[in-house]
C-alpha cells in the first residue's frame, strides 16, 4: 500500500484500515485484541462483527482511523455461506443444537431453492438472533442466551441486494445418499444488520425442512475486499520486520464515498475546520471524503446545499 500518513519504525504513529481473515473460532473481539498486541496500541476497532464460527475479511481500523468507523459500519457487505436444510439449531449455525427433529430434504431442488431466494430478495424484515451481539437494555442477546434466556425482538428491516446459487446441490451436499439433509452454497450482498443465519433459517422455514448455516465466509465489507486480507501471523511477521504499509490500507481507500480533491488553500481551510465551496449536483446531506494531492485523507465533510458549501463532519489532520 502506499501514501499512509504514517511511519513505520513507530507502530502507534500507524493510521490507517487493516482488513484481517478472520480464523474459525476467533471472536472479532479476540481479533481487536490480538491486533492491538502486534502493534502496540490501544486505538483499534472493527467495523463490524463476525460471528465465531465465521470466516473472512474483519475490517479493523488502527489509531486514527477509529474515528472512521461510524462511516464503515454501514457499509454493505458480500458473503459465500452453504446452508443446510434438513434442521434448524439453537445458534442457527453448526456449533448449535437441533431445535427440531431432523425432516427429510432430499426432495427440494435448485427450481425450490431458487423459487425461495425470490421470496426474499429486496427489503425484507429480520428477527434478530438470540445468538447475536446486538444489544437490548445494555446487555448482549448472545449473553442472555447462554443463561437459557429468551426475549421478545423486535423486526429490523435490512436489504438483500443481491441473492444467488454458487453451485449445484448435487455439488454442495452431504456424500452419505442415505443423509436426510441437503446442502446449497450461496452468495449474497446485503445492508449492514442483516443476519445470514437468520437468512437461512427463514429460507428453510419457507421451505418446510427447517435449515442452519454450515459455513459462512465474508467476502467484502464496503471497499475492503477478502483478496487484500491478511492473517494475523502475517501482520505480526509485517510488524516485526517494520514492512507495515504492506498491510495497511489508507485511510481515503477504504472508505466508499465521493472523494473531492482539496488544492493547498482548501486543505488548509478545511484542516483548521473550516467549509469550502463547491458547485455540482449533491443532495443536501451528502457526506464525501476530502483528500489532498497525494490522496491523504484530510476530512469527512457533509454537504449543505443551501450554501454550496462542504461542511467537515470529522478532521483527521492536525
Amino acid at each position: 500500500m502506499t501514501n499512509l500518513q504514517s511511519t513505520i519504525r513507530n507502530p502507534q504513529s500507524l493510521d490507517g484500515v487493516v482488513v484481517i481473515d478472520k480464523p474459525p473460532g476467533w471472536t472479532s473481539h479476540d481479533v481487536v485484541a490480538r491486533v492491538r498486541k502486534i502493534l502496540k496500541t490501544r486505538r483499534v476497532g472493527h467495523t463490524g462483527t463476525l460471528d465465531p464460527f465465521a470466516t473472512g475479511a474483519l475490517v479493523v481500523c488502527v489509531n486514527r482511523a477509529t474515528r472512521l468507523v461510524q462511516f464503515l459500519t454501514g457499509d454493505d457487505k458480500e458473503y459465500i455461506a452453504t446452508m443446510r436444510l434438513g434442521f434448524a439449531t439453537e445458534t442457527g449455525d453448526l456449533t448449535g443444537a437441533p431445535i427440531a427433529p431432523m425432516a427429510n430434504a432430499r426432495h427440494i431442488t435448485v427450481e425450490k431453492v431458487e423459487e425461495a431466494f425470490g421470496r426474499f430478495r429486496g427489503r425484507i424484515k429480520q428477527i434478530p438472533p438470540m445468538y447475536s451481539a446486538k444489544k437490548i437494555g445494555g446487555v448482549r442477546l448472545y449473553e442472555m442466551a447462554r443463561r437459557g434466556e429468551e426475549i421478545e425482538r423486535a423486526p429490523i428491516e435490512v436489504e438483500i441486494k443481491e441473492l444467488e446459487l454458487r453451485e449445484s446441490a448435487d455439488d454442495s451436499s452431504p456424500a452419505d445418499p442415505q443423509s436426510l439433509t441437503k446442502d446449497f452454497a450461496f452468495r449474497v450482498v446485503c445492508s449492514s444488520g442483516a443476519y445470514i443465519r437468520t437468512l437461512a433459517e427463514d429460507i428453510g422455514k419457507f421451505l418446510g425442512v427447517g435449515a442452519h448455516l454450515t459455513q459462512l465466509r465474508r467476502t467484502r465489507a464496503g471497499h475492503c475486499r477478502l483478496d487484500t486480507a491478511i492473517t494475523l501471523e502475517r501482520l505480526a511477521e509485517l510488524a516485526e520486520s517494520e514492512q507495515l504499509d504492506r498491510a495497511l490500507v489508507p485511510m481515503a481507500e477504504a472508505l466508499a464515498m465521493p472523494a473531492l480533491r482539496l488544492d493547498e488553500e482548501e486543505r488548509k481551510r478545511v484542516s483548521h475546520g473550516r467549509s469550502i465551496r463547491r458547485s455540482g449536483d449533491w443532495a443536501n446531506g451528502a457526506q464525501a471524503k476530502l483528500a489532498d494531492e497525494k490522496n491523504h485523507l484530510i476530512a469527512i465533510a457533509e454537504f449543505d446545499a443551501s450554501e454550496s458549501l462542504w461542511r467537515p463532519r470529522v478532521v483527521l489532520v492536525s
